[in-house]
């Protein structure tokens, strides 16, 4: 039988796009048999922009499921945009890829991009892929469409807004930790059931478009939780100059979740530092607090509110049953 990595030295870059990822190509792309995309906005809409890189052994371990990886270089970004108000319109892909990358490798990437691209209309519009003799190496372009003026920033969030989080908080952080520490205690609590929704919430980021029309409507401020809950927003808070109070009660947690803290609390810094939640963070005005919840639940997303935007420079507040915590270190950082 052959060596796959191989088969793989056998192919060209163009046979390799061909095979792989012509098939993810979308209008504006020509197949992916030139050398740029052209991309023509809806009448009256803008264009947004964001770009992320995923690098095995930083954002991902090199042996997950290739098909996971797939969705997730997509996924992250379409989480940006949905933050900031935007519908998909397509993407770019950069892979830098090891040389003993196989054809079964390449296969399920380009198989579970697929999905993301369908699930989220965000077609492939090109890139480039190179050969490297280091780690695996994705970066995704993803380009989102709002009405002219609508886009949603993470800095005007402003005093008296209730900050509100779709979703639940820090289930992927403890799905990291079940990678890193599988024979910790507090893991007997979860019970097969657990363990499984919390691998899959960290494998695969679920962006929240179904609440894109509500942020628009409603939100003054929101960023995706990439890096943390107290981290991204102490981020908002700086960048809004405000600061910000949170009660940890409020905090959405899913029943893994609670299962784990009610066996562990300390793990509570890691569900409120911990990255990968790709949920929605977002500064509400009091009075369209209501609405944008009912949006929210229309369209079948959960939307928690859990504290307010307050004056001031200091880092966000968390508060819980009368002791008060303010993360120096509140997320992940690369530096």
């Amino acid at each position: 039988m052959s060596d796959p990595a191989q088969d793989d030295a056998h192919l060209t870059e163009d046979d390799l796009i061909a095979r792989y990822f012509r098939p993810l190509a979308g209008e504006g792309a020509f197949g992916l048999r030139d050398d740029a995309a052209r991309i023509v906005p809806g009448e009256g809409t803008e264009l947004v922009v964001t770009v992320d890189t995923l690098v095995a052994g930083v954002h991902f371990f090199p042996d997950d499921p290739p098909g996971a990886i797939g969705r997730k270089a997509l996924g992250v970004n379409v989480s940006d945009l949905a933050a900031k108000g935007a519908r998909p319109r397509g993407f770019l892909l950069s892979a830098a890829l090891p040389r003993d990358v196989s054809l079964r490798w390449l296969g399920q990437f380009a198989a579970g991009l697929k999905d993301a691209a369908d699930a989220y209309r965000c077609p492939l519009l090109g890139g480039d892929t190179v050969k490297t003799p280091g780690p695996l190496a994705l970066s995704v372009t993803a380009f989102g469409e709002t009405p002219r003026g609508a886009m949603v920033h993470r800095f005007t969030a402003q005093p008296g807004d209730r900050i509100v989080v779709t979703g639940t908080i820090g289930d992927a952080a403890l799905g990291l930790l079940l990678r890193t520490a599988p024979g910790a205690a507090w893991t007997e609590a979860l019970g097969v059931d657990g363990r499984v929704f919390l691998t899959d919430r960290y494998l695969h980021p679920a962006p929240r478009l179904g609440v894109v029309e509500a942020l628009r409507a409603h939100a003054h401020a929101s960023m995706d939780v990439s890096d943390g809950l107290a981290g991204d927003l102490a981020k908002m808070c700086r960048a809004s100059g405000a600061s910000a109070e949170v009660d940890l009660a409020l905090l959405p947690l899913s029943e893994a979740a609670r299962a784990a803290l009610a066996a562990d609390p300390t793990l509570i810094d890691t569900i409120v530092t911990g990255g990968d939640d790709y949920e929605i963070l977002c500064t509400i005005p009091d009075p369209a607090l209501a609405p944008f919840l009912d949006a929210a639940e229309r369209a079948g997303v959960r939307a928690t509110a859990i504290g307010s935007i307050v004056p001031g420079d200091a880092l966000p507040v968390f508060r819980d049953a009368g002791t008060e915590t303010r993360y120096a270190r509140g997320s992940y950082s690369h530096f």
